[in-house]
């Protein structure tokens, strides 16, 4: 989460003197969300680094159009489908996903580093409670829209030579497994400390030495012996050839700011999302549904 040393926020008046603008003006594109804004009792602040961002987003160079900064939560599909589209507009631009977990991506959209940012951190059925909640928690969440990705399987990834031996998911606690954590802020680590909840356990009751700060990571630390077991995605399982128990169907999501939204190299992606490859290329993998890929999930403006 972003912390409140870290933003320079202006006032109106500041904001006018800055930009050589009417502080009228300045009011009135605060209330159009022209200018990234928000509003505490009842008085505008700009936070700055935002608005040095607009200033460049607004630049006749396309210093920034002519490429995407995508971070967040892990994902297989997302990863292949980013270099595909690279590939595809080889040296002309810039289409960047970098995977941080999804608390440290939103931090980093909140600064203005990152262009859009994947996150999941409920289930579908929970979804619209949780990733609301959880994005109101940074300063800049008026400005931002969510919109649906996918959904995937998510549940414990385990050796097959031990799958037989956690077929019963509320009876794996009780064996002397060596777990891979995630790390703070990562969705995978959200769901695990959901799940051990509905057991009665904390993640401070598994024995545990690893961290990964992937999902691939994880399976690989599964996958060479070094660790037993950990949670994931289905498709990781299945590529590194380990064991799946299915425990979440969650939704993985995009959020963005608005004006991000409509940029050419976002709406690349989506069309990507939606085409009958990807939808092989999911299947595949394992554990994925593209149903409502794309559809406007939250949007604080309206």
């Amino acid at each position: 989460m972003t912390e409140a040393s870290d933003l320079v926020y202006m006032s109106a008046k500041q904001v006018a003197e800055y930009l050589d603008l009417n502080e009228k003006k300045v009011y009135a594109m605060a209330n159009d969300r022209i200018l990234p804004a928000t509003k505490i009792t009842g008085k505008w602040l700009f936070p700055k680094i935002l608005i040095d961002r607009w200033i460049m987003d607004s630049c006749h160079s396309g210093m920034l159009t002519d490429r995407l900064l995508i971070t967040g939560s892990d994902d297989p599909l997302l990863s292949m489908l980013v270099a595909r589209l690279m590939s595809h507009v080889g040296s002309r631009e810039l289409i960047s996903y970098s995977a941080t977990g999804s608390r440290l991506g939103l931090d980093l959209l909140s600064k203005g580093y990152a262009d859009v940012c994947t996150l999941h951190w409920g289930s579908v059925d929970e979804r619209n409670i949780r990733h609301p909640a959880l994005l109101k928690g940074y300063a800049n969440h008026q400005q931002w829209i969510m919109v649906h990705g996918y959904t995937r399987q998510q549940g414990l990834i385990v050796r097959p030579d031990m799958l037989h031996r956690c077929q019963e998911a509320d009876k794996v606690l009780s064996l002397a497994w060596r777990w891979v954590n995630r790390q703070e802020g990562a969705g995978s680590q959200q769901h695990l400390a959901h799940w051990l909840k509905t057991q009665g356990a904390e993640i401070e009751d598994l024995t545990s030495t690893l961290t990964a700060y992937s999902e691939r990571e994880l399976a690989g630390y599964i996958a060479r012996g070094d660790a037993d077991i950990g949670f994931g995605c289905q498709s990781v399982a299945l590529e590194s050839g380990l064991g799946f128990i299915p425990l979440v169907t969650e939704s993985f999501d995009f959020v963005m700011p608005q004006s991000i939204y409509f940029r050419r190299q976002l709406q690349q992606l989506f069309s990507m999302l939606t085409s009958p490859q990807t939808r092989q290329l999911a299947l595949m993998l394992g554990g994925y549904d593209l149903t409502d890929c794309g559809k406007l999930l939250w949007n604080p403006s309206k």
